[in-house]
């Protein structure tokens, strides 16, 4: 199963954070949002299907979210939790830890925002646009 969403880099961007990584809707970035890859987005976990939030509840699921933007592209793969929510109008946040919120879509992370290629957060950071898929097995 599969979620796509639409969004755009922001010369903001420096994926700097150590334990999250996030997409939200908002329309800008102050610099002190350094987990953020991409704002602008045409979608929260909110508005995801029911079948893939309630594929995602499930501990084995291996999650995975893919951005690609300006010709670069990059994966970080995680798990699913049963507490997952996926109920935020707003930001979808990867995290490396086992913490759920309401805007939580993957525990586990194998890497946060610093670990994102760096031509692809350069690109982020000129604004390019970017596609970020979320798919859970």
């Amino acid at each position: 199963m599969e979620e796509i969403i639409r969004a755009r880099g922001h010369e903001n961007v420096r994926a700097e954070h150590a334990s999250t990584f996030e997409v939200t809707t908002d329309d800008y970035l102050t610099p002190a949002g350094d987990c953020i890859l991409a704002i602008d987005a045409d979608r929260a976990p909110a508005d995801f299907d029911p079948a893939f939030v309630e594929a995602c509840r499930d501990r084995d699921a291996t999650i995975t979210v893919e951005i690609e933007a300006g010709g670069h592209r990059d994966a970080v793969t995680g798990r699913g939790d049963p507490a997952l929510e996926f109920t935020n109008e707003r930001s979808a946040v990867g995290r490396t830890s086992d913490y759920v919120d309401d805007r939580t879509i993957m525990n586990d992370a194998s890497f946060a925002a610093e670990g994102f290629d760096r031509d692809l957060v350069a690109a982020l950071a000129d604004g390019a646009a970017a596609t970020v898929r979320l798919r859970v097995e």
